[in-house]
């Protein structure tokens, strides 16, 4: 008898965790808030990007993030509020944001994005690639000789994990970019790197799993949970209920609201992103770049443009500020100055929220006061990157499969 799997949040960790638990043969159901139409899955950067394997907290961070909370158009910034929850993330985070965690926590991150590039392309050729993934690897420019010399010292780093690493110099940037001038000091390239449009992949992912047999419960607020003996045995939404044998949290910075319904803290902070999107580009870029001076992704999805930043601690809200995504403009156009862009209005301004951990790994695996609760959570900003291979270890965690990898740096409870 196939086990009947609920997963709370459809975003792409959520639809990747049902890709690979349905082909295992469970019976899965889909529960989600809204109806997967935005999210921070489908308005992000669109990178599968082993050459991020740096975790968000590390060494200068903490320093450099006070510098910057003093300019409005800065690419992080926390909101100084009265919030027990930001004190405690904000201690753990500062805790470790140190040379010796850091050199820990690369090799669990390194290794979780190899599986996932290799997965992705598994799952295009499954899909057919119907989300403009292309495997042109990615750019990191620089404009400055201090972040040049940090990033000839990261591709040091990378190639001693195995990675391909091209530095550049100006002119071998400008060659790559035939189209659009690139003023630039220079560069590294990734070509392990790729990217895709993330709604086209939403898309071809839900309609594969509508196909496959997968439940989706949209609009759907979850209210409680039905728990006896510990185990979950339902989870609750008014007076309807989604019985489990297994349960997945995958909701993304809603996350620690459902936890604590369930008794149990989660040390993260929702971390706002924000894009905007140029389509049919007569002249457009050949690779993605992050612009790294400025902390600025640019993405070509076919003919259309997407432009993005910025790491905002504000708490769960949807408002827009507008200097910083003004500074994501003004960025792209110091690098790539012959691009014929205006800045949007309002309408044409998206935002997302990154679930983000103090440590910068993700939480995926079981929680001990539950037997049959599994976490998926705290992607940051390699939600997608990460999606592949946080759905195959949460499937390889429900049917007992041997795990692809040590997930011991990954436990949910590493803080408690």
């Amino acid at each position: 008898m196939s086990k009947q799997v609920s997963i709370i949040g459809g975003g792409v960790i959520g639809l990747c965790c049902a890709y690979y638990l349905q082909k295992k043969g469970c019976s899965v159901t889909v529960i989600d808030r809204g109806d997967l139409t935005s999210g921070t899955s489908f308005g992000n950067a669109g990178y599968i990007s082993p050459s991020h394997f740096i975790p968000l907290s590390s060494p200068g961070i903490v320093s450099k993030g006070l510098r910057w909370m003093l300019s409005a158009s800065s690419p992080f910034y926390i909101k100084p509020r009265l919030d027990p929850d930001l004190f405690r993330w904000a201690l753990a985070f500062w805790r470790n944001a140190n040379e010796q965690t850091m050199r820990r926590n690369i090799p669990p991150l390194a290794g979780i994005l190899k599986l996932s590039r290799e997965l992705m392309t598994a799952i295009r050729d499954d899909l057919g690639n119907r989300f403009r993934m292309s495997e042109s690897g990615c750019l990191m420019l620089y404009q400055s000789a201090g972040t040049e010399k940090h990033e000839r010292e990261l591709a040091v780093q990378a190639a001693a994990l195995g990675m391909e690493t091209v530095a550049l110099n100006g002119q071998q940037v400008q060659d790559m970019e035939p189209e659009i001038e690139v003023r630039v000091r220079g560069g590294v390239w990734y070509p392990i790197d790729c990217h895709l449009h993330p709604g086209d992949f939403m898309n071809a992912l839900k309609d594969r799993l509508e196909q496959d047999g997968v439940e989706f419960r949209l609009q759907t607020e979850i209210t409680d949970f039905e728990i006896r003996e510990g185990r979950i045995k339902g989870v609750l939404s008014g007076e309807e209920k989604f019985p489990c044998d297994e349960l997945i949290l995958a909701a993304g910075s809603w996350l620690p609201l459902l936890t604590r319904k369930l008794g149990f803290h989660l040390l993260m902070q929702a971390g706002k992103g924000y894009s905007m999107t140029y389509t049919d580009q007569k002249k457009n870029l050949q690779h993605p770049a992050i612009l790294v001076d400025h902390r600025v992704a640019m993405t070509p999805m076919g003919r259309d443009l997407r432009m993005g930043g910025t790491m905002e601690l504000s708490g769960i809200n949807d408002r827009i500020l507008l200097k910083r995504v003004r500074a994501i403009f003004e960025a792209s156009r110091q690098y790539y100055p012959q691009l014929d862009l205006e800045f949007p209005a309002p309408a044409g301004i998206w935002s997302g929220l990154r679930p983000v951990t103090p440590d910068g790994l993700p939480y995926i695996g079981r929680v001990r006061r539950y037997s049959n609760l599994v976490v998926a959570g705290g992607h940051a900003m390699l939600g997608l990157s990460l999606a592949a291979a946080t759905g195959k270890l949460v499937e390889e965690l429900v049917t007992s499969d041997k795990a692809s990898l040590d997930m011991h740096a990954f436990a949910v409870e590493r803080y408690h």
